[in-house]
């Protein structure tokens, strides 16, 4: 049997990360057993349902690189599909219309409660004789078995065992004549032969309810496996100050999608000790079987520990793709400047995430920059005005512009004038930054140009000149 996964996301909102760590759980079960992994768009809830939420699912998916084999399926597309289920068991006697008013199911939940009851439908129209009501439009119940159990082989979770006579008979289609949520998934799920369903543990008290609908159909009974829920630190669900945003919040503050799913796999998962996975890996090792049952704690320093790992480690040219967002983002036009993947390079070491390395790589491009007052203060002033004019004019004099030679004209003028290095490093790194951080100085003069250098430290001069007399 081919082993097939499904993710099934409503499009209510934006995917963020507990549903982006079950896609890629079901991803990764799929093609460790080399199998197919499908999408599925569950819009039925048309109220809520929003075009901008479905293309954030798939812009997140494609961002993830957490392709698809089969969909997106849209559940909206496929209701012949299910009234021919309903109509279907309607006639085998497994489901039945049900006319009663809402007044009366209020009193019956009310009087359940009363009497410290489970709340649950009490197939008062399960059997009825009677004419049926004219002036009401009866909704479909699943006849639920009310002998036995449902036993659930969870595998997370273990063995769960659900006892048929606490569940009610489920409503399958409401009065307009559109499907619930619990039956689509189930027509869903047996049509697409899917053969693991992982998903979020919110969902397991729908599943015996599930499984039931699934054996009156005659159908296959899928694996299931329920992933306990992501908690911020404090113990509470996980919210937008935890930074359960949108995935592609994530995508725009500069996070690579490696580090995310890196940190995703591990939030309830490991593998020993070992912290760092490339995606092979993750298919190779991961093991769906040992998975936490307890909810897992999100923790954005360990998040953003693995970014920075990511952009140490990664390969320029693809780095440099995703710093062309970020500058794109911040309105800094690359055009005029250095070459992406050397300033990636040069930068690797200095940022935790891509639009922090954007935000300061500002100076590289263009002619105008901010200058830090601070900064101008302490290092432009007139003690450094001779040796600057005249490290201004080698540099403008340099017929080979490499980082060697910018290095070895600054150690020379250093010499020269007796002065440490530093001395003369940090007020070139002022003149052509306009602040105090940078990758190495002859690396930063290297990346900016000679004749953009030499116009800055020409105007760095001129602003001692102006600042002195």
């Amino acid at each position: 049997m081919i082993v097939r996964t499904r993710f099934a996301p409503s499009p209510t909102g934006y995917l963020h990360i507990g549903g982006v760590r079950t896609a890629l759980f079901s991803w990764l079960y799929a093609r460790q057993h080399q199998g197919q992994f499908i999408l599925r768009i569950e819009d039925t809830d048309r109220e809520r349902s929003t075009t901008e939420s479905v293309n954030a699912i798939l812009e997140g998916m494609a961002w993830l690189e957490l392709q698809y084999d089969e969909g997106p399926f849209y559940q909206t597309q496929r209701f012949d599909r299910y009234q021919q289920v309903i109509e279907q068991l309607l006639a085998e006697g497994k489901a039945y219309y049900c006319y009663c008013s809402k007044e009366r199911l209020e009193k019956l939940r009310a009087e359940q409660m009363a009497r410290k009851e489970k709340p649950r439908y009490d197939g008062h129209c399960c059997h009825l004789t009677s004419p049926m009501p004219s002036d009401i439009k009866p909704v479909v119940r699943f006849k639920n078995p009310v002998e036995g159990e449902v036993v659930v082989r969870d595998l997370i979770k273990g063995t769960v065992t659900f006892k048929n006579k606490e569940l009610d008979d489920l409503i399958i289609a409401r009065a307009d004549g559109t499907p619930t949520y619990n039956f689509t998934v189930v027509v869903d799920d047996w049509d697409m032969q899917i053969t693991q369903v992982i998903r979020g543990d919110d969902h397991l008290n729908n599943t015996p309810r599930q499984i039931n609908i699934l054996e009156a159909l005659g159908a296959n009974i899928p694996q299931y496996a329920h992933v306990p829920m992501i908690l911020g630190r404090d113990g509470q669900r996980l919210s937008k100050r935890h930074g359960a945003v949108s995935v592609m919040n994530y995508k725009e503050e500069g996070y690579l999608p490696a580090a995310l799913l890196n940190y995703l796999v591990r939030l309830g998962w490991s593998h020993g000790d070992q912290e760092i996975f490339s995606r092979q890996e993750m298919i190779d090792l991961f093991d769906i079987k040992t998975v936490q049952s307890s909810p897992s704690a999100f923790n954005p320093e360990k998040l953003l520990w693995l970014n920075q790992h990511y952009i140490k480690t990664g390969q320029p040219d693809e780095l440099a793709t995703h710093l062309q967002f970020q500058c794109d983002q911040l309105g800094i036009d690359t055009q005029r400047g250095t070459a992406l993947t050397e300033l990636v390079i040069a930068q690797a070491e200095r940022a935790k995430t891509l639009k922090e390395m954007a935000q300061n790589s500002r100076f590289f491009f263009g002619d105008q920059f901010e200058m830090d007052e601070q900064a101008v203060k302490k290092h432009l002033n007139p003690m450094i005005l001779e040796p600057l004019t005249d490290l201004g004019e080698r540099l403008e004099q340099l017929h080979e512009w490499t980082v060697q030679m910018i290095h070895a004209t600054i150690q020379s003028l250093s010499e020269q004038y007796a002065l440490k290095l530093a001395k003369i490093a940090q007020p070139l790194r002022v003149a052509v930054t306009g602040g105090t951080i940078s990758p190495p100085i002859d690396v930063t003069v290297y990346l900016i140009g000679q004749t953009r250098s030499v116009e800055r430290i020409k105007q760095a001069l001129a602003l001692i000149r102006s600042t002195s007399s």
